[in-house]
């Protein structure tokens, strides 16, 4: 969430925004909303004033057994005012937080503008393709021919966009979800957190998941709470509403969750095999830090999310989302796109994103410097560390051989049992 402070004080800087971002907003409504609630709550303060200076006088008045029959009468009159002014500023204020709620965040000034993903700007590339000699597939077929998916079983059990892991699959994604908790752990120094995988309404909306994409979850019925579309949520929220020591940065979680989406709007996308599902294992990565330290950390989270895929030696690309393809709630995004050789093209497999203080603000997440008694916002940022059904999908195509089977990367083995290849 934005400070309506500074968006009345840098009002053209946030039209600019907005108009990088492809945004259509209504910025004078919310101005004039903040205004009448200034104007209104400073008449109540007012109104309340005159109230106590009233009841000093019929509490004198009563001492020295005068009538206060009037200055009663002006206060119950008062009174009433001040009841009614509360009400219309508790329905402007309902109304200016969901507008504001509604609002983007602002992005950084280094963010490419452009309008699609087209206007992406690639920052660099690791490692080579495959050398393949024979005509890569893509890991659907490898995957069916292999036994180790079933899409068909699961369309029956549950229904589209859903996958039955089965054998050396199902083990080779649970060692994915071993070897990304062991590496952020042990060498890049997150601390390991196992969460709930729902999450209540508030604790959505800090993270800016709602109110503006509640068609993309999964809400349980008479409980309003959600299905966990990513760790993020339940991550970032650990902090909800305190006051982080300044001693204690920075803070920074990794966790396993199967995550959750509707994937509404993505009708006719990635309608093959198990890159857009409806349910999906991430390891994600959180750090909490000092504003003036934010943006170094975006770094080297983004690093420790490369590293993942150095290890596996899968060939990769890292891009800077423009204005127009960034999410609602970032500052500032980098993807991690792997190569996929049965597709002979790049899909995202982690997003690294800095959302400066608009989800601590939602969220009032607070820290207190030494020696000062202000307290101010945290930066939060989070990644994934990685998409481990993506990761999977990557290594069957990555390194399938011309027989039908595929090599097991060697970073994996030891989470395989010694397993060096799955073969039909």
């Amino acid at each position: 969430m934005l400070d309506i402070k500074f968006i009345r004080e840098h009002q053209e800087r946030v039209l600019q925004n907005l108009d990088f971002r492809g945004h259509k907003y209504d910025l004078e409504g919310l101005l004039a909303a903040d205004s009448d609630w200034r104007r209104q709550t400073t008449e109540v303060e007012r109104l309340r004033q005159i109230r106590n200076e009233t009841s000093e006088k019929i509490s004198r008045l009563k001492k020295e057994n005068k009538p206060a029959d009037a200055l009663l009468a002006e206060m119950k009159l008062n009174s009433d005012q001040i009841k009614s002014l509360e009400e219309e500023i508790r329905d402007l204020d309902q109304t200016l937080q969901g507008q504001l709620l509604s609002l983007p965040n602002l992005v950084h000034e280094s963010v490419p503008v452009g309008r699609t993903e087209a206007d992406n700007l690639e920052i660099r590339r690791w490692g080579d393709p495959p050398a393949l000699d024979f005509k890569p597939r893509p890991h659907w077929e490898i995957g069916e021919d292999l036994d180790i998916l079933d899409f068909e079983r699961a369309s029956i059990m549950t229904g589209a966009r859903f996958v039955l892991y089965k054998g050396p699959g199902a083990r080779l994604e649970r060692a994915l979800i071993n070897f990304m908790i062991d590496l952020h752990v042990e060498e890049h120094g997150y601390r390991e957190v196992l969460p709930p995988f729902m999450v209540n309404r508030k604790s959505l909306t800090v993270t800016g998941q709602l109110p503006k994409f509640e068609e993309d979850l999964f809400r349980i019925e008479n409980e309003d709470l959600f299905l966990v579309p990513t760790a993020e949520v339940p991550l970032t929220n650990i902090h909800q509403d305190d006051i982080i020591g300044d001693d204690r940065f920075p803070l920074a979680y990794v966790a396993y969750t199967p995550c959750f989406r509707r994937e509404a709007g993505s009708y006719g996308k990635d309608t093959r095999g198990i890159i857009r599902q409806h349910q999906f294992n991430k390891v994600e990565l959180v750090r909490l830090t000092r504003p003036e330290e934010s943006y170094e950390w975006l770094e080297r989270l983004l690093l420790d999310a490369e590293e993942v895929l150095k290890r596996l030696g899968l060939h990769y690309r890292v891009v800077a989302l423009c204005t127009g393809d960034i999410g609602f709630s970032a500052a500032k995004t980098f993807d991690i796109e792997v190569w996929l050789p049965g597709q002979n093209g790049f899909k995202e497999i982690s997003s690294c994103s800095n959302f400066e203080g608009f989800q601590a603000r939602r969220g009032n997440i607070r820290f207190r410097r030494k020696n000062q008694k202000k307290n101010d916002f945290v930066h939060t940022l989070n990644g994934s560390g990685l998409a481990v059904g993506r990761t999977l999908l990557a290594i069957l195509e990555n390194y399938q051989q011309s027989d039908g089977s595929v090599l097991i990367p060697e970073a994996l083995r030891p989470y395989m049992g010694g397993m060096e290849k799955i073969s039909r």
